[in-house]
């Protein structure tokens, strides 16, 4: 049974593992640089093939089943409004002891947001920073996970715990690839996930995630020369220009719903009346219902886009990461977390967001987690994305006593999943 106080109690094996993880603190940061300087933008498809069997031979060093699985990819519209196929990483996966009484479920990613060529290298920033490509967002995180595990598995009680991990390639890219594979691990029983996005600078966590989009929209027009017959053709960029303004227009209808329209892929010589846009934009809610609200608003603008004279299209994408509120099952486990932290000293505050990640997948398979136990960092998705080489050992510490006290049962995970559905 979970009662604060007895989380708080830093136990002899609890020690045990602090000193170990302190002692392996260089060799955190010294791994994650190396793994920073092999580029793995989500697009970079044969950088992130390059790069597995090393996260996979890293893994190794746990005990447990370890295999990477290349995906079937997944659809995406390509610049001539044609929906194609398209390649990606392959996934890792990671399984031990599924007969034990408590299992938990664990992801990660391994691509970053930046393309080949456009930020590499580690650069040491001074007073404890380190400036790098994905060395928060979230290499350093995955260093974290095996880490963690590591030390728990040097304990005795490595055997009433066990767990699934999935490490995806497109994360930053919505999990359309992999998005499966997280909803088949957090269902073969998981009682409680752990996901390694970084926390904030000042170690605060994420509470509840809203849901996230993505959204394209194809519109097609008719060519025609722009000076000789400009009343023949039929301009998809025009229509395009209205459907985004009625999508912007949205902002602020609903409390809590934001649209942002990223990109207007359209056009080429200006005396050619454009017969094709590509409208990509993105969209966040609190709830469901408003998630169902934009959608609906959506449909009818594209709806309306569509009836002009000439203009035809079609709608692609969706709500891929369902919202993630703060619901009994999160408040309890944030409680938990927070007790354990305080017994390595650490005051964690849980910080509602807009932004998302895999713990909404995983939320959404009806397991409850807590989704910041990475590393502590900045700047992320810029080039002035940073990391806290300090925080290395203190997130792996706080991660491997959640996982003693899983597995002694003083963080009770059947009671918590329990309150899923209140």
């Amino acid at each position: 049974m979970t009662t604060l106080t007895n989380l708080t109690e830093l136990t002899p094996l609890d020690e045990a593992a602090r000193e170990r993880l302190n002692d392996a603190a260089q060799a955190m940061v010294a791994r994650t640089s190396a793994w920073s300087d092999v580029n793995t933008g989500s697009w970079n498809t044969a950088g992130l093939k390059a790069f597995a069997p090393t996260l996979a031979e890293a893994f190794s060093e746990l005990e447990a089943d370890v295999e990477l699985v290349q995906t079937e990819g997944f659809e995406a519209v390509a610049d001539n409004g044609k929906a194609e196929a398209q390649e990606t990483g392959p996934v890792l996966q990671i399984t031990a002891r599924p007969e034990a009484e408590v299992q938990v479920v664990l992801s990660g990613h391994y691509d970053t947001v930046f393309p080949a060529g456009t930020f590499e290298g580690v650069t040491d920033l001074g007073d404890g920073r380190l400036n790098g490509p994905g060395l928060a967002d979230m290499k350093g995180g995955l260093c974290v996970m095996l880490e963690a595990l590591k030390a728990f598995e040097a304990g005795p009680l490595k055997d009433k715990l066990g767990y699934r991990i999935v490490v995806t390639p497109d994360e930053e890219i919505g999990n359309f690839a992999s998005g499966e594979y997280l909803t088949r691990a957090a269902q073969a029983g998981a009682m409680i996930g752990m996901t390694y996005e970084p926390a904030m600078e000042t170690g605060a966590m994420s509470g509840g995630r809203k849901g996230s989009a993505v959204f394209d929209i194809v519109l097609h027009g008719k060519a025609a020369h722009a000076g000789r017959a400009k009343e023949e053709g039929r301009s998809a960029i025009e229509a395009a220009a209205e459907l985004v303004l009625g999508l912007e227009a949205l902002n602020g209808q609903r409390e809590g719903v934001t649209l942002n329209v990223g990109s207007i892929d359209a056009g080429s010589a200006v005396n050619i009346v454009p017969d094709l846009a590509i409208v990509r934009f993105g969209a966040r809610a609190p709830d469901a219902a408003s998630a169902e609200w934009a959608t609906t608003q959506i449909k009818s603008l594209f709806e309306k886009a569509t009836a002009r004279d000439g203009i035809s299209g079609h709608l692609h994408g969706g709500f891929y990461r369902p919202p993630k509120p703060r619901n009994q099952a999160q408040q309890a486990l944030f409680d938990a977390v927070h007790a354990t932290g305080q017994a390595i000293g650490l005051d964690l505050e849980f910080v509602d967001t807009g932004g998302v990640c895999e713990g909404n997948n995983i939320f959404a398979a009806g397991v409850p987690n807590v989704d910041t136990l990475g590393v502590r960092g900045g700047r992320i998705h810029s080039h002035e994305e940073f990391v806290m080489t300090d925080s290395f050992s203190e997130r792996a510490t706080l991660s491997a006593l959640i996982l003693h006290r899983l597995a002694d049962g003083r963080l009770d995970a059947k009671r918590i999943k329990s309150l899923m559905g209140n």
